[in-house]
């Protein structure tokens, strides 16, 4: 069944916008938490030289992937993934992309997609994370606040993240902080690269 959520129809035109200019003209580009599949249809119709593989976790979400991308030549199936996995059974790629993960999920799946970067991600290659974050430990708005909030009372594990927390994580992971790029509706786009091979 093919789902279809408010929030991606908003934001996947902006997001694309992003990744256009930022992600490499070829190569292979992992979504984790594709959710609905929404985003990966839309990017991969309009960049059509990159490859994509969503991933979720959920059953149904697979599905929906699955419907969203049947037509597309240029989308892997999608791959049962759990961040927190030794292993994500993908191979490497040049660049991952997630959105709305770690404010919706315990901080060690934060903490697993940024070490998923270790095995998988090629060097030079970047990681992209779309969302609200906070700022020098404040929201950046007053719906961000209420967000966060109902996030905490529906599962105190999750929350909106502190951008700094997320950055330092990266930087733990061997990844430099490239771009912090303002969204509509007071969400973030981190922009985080893997360092390059020196010349041999």
């Amino acid at each position: 069944m093919k789902l279809c959520w408010p929030a991606p129809e908003r934001n996947k035109e902006p997001i694309l916008q992003v990744l256009a200019r930022l992600l490499p003209r070829q190569g292979r580009v992992l979504e984790l938490a594709s959710g609905s599949g929404q985003h990966v249809a839309h990017f991969a119709q309009q960049l059509p030289e990159l490859r994509f593989l969503p991933s979720d976790l959920e059953p149904s979400h697979l599905a929906s992937i699955r419907a969203w991308t049947a037509e597309l030549s240029n989308v892997e199936p999608p791959a049962q993934l759990d961040v927190c996995a030794e292993d994500y059974g993908v191979g490497a790629v040049e660049a991952m992309f997630c959105a709305n993960l770690v404010h919706i999920a315990p901080w060690r799946c934060a903490q697993g997609l940024f070490e998923g970067t270790r095995r998988h991600l090629l060097p030079g290659g970047l990681l992209i994370l779309y969302g609200p974050y906070h700022i020098d430990g404040r929201a950046t708005a007053p719906s961000n606040a209420a967000f966060d909030a109902d996030l905490r009372q529906r599962d105190p594990s999750w929350g909106v993240r502190d951008f700094e927390a997320v950055a330092a994580l990266a930087e733990s992971a061997g990844l430099a902080l490239e771009e912090r790029v303002p969204m509509p509706a007071n969400n973030q786009l981190l922009v985080f690269r893997k360092p390059a091979l020196p010349p041999a």
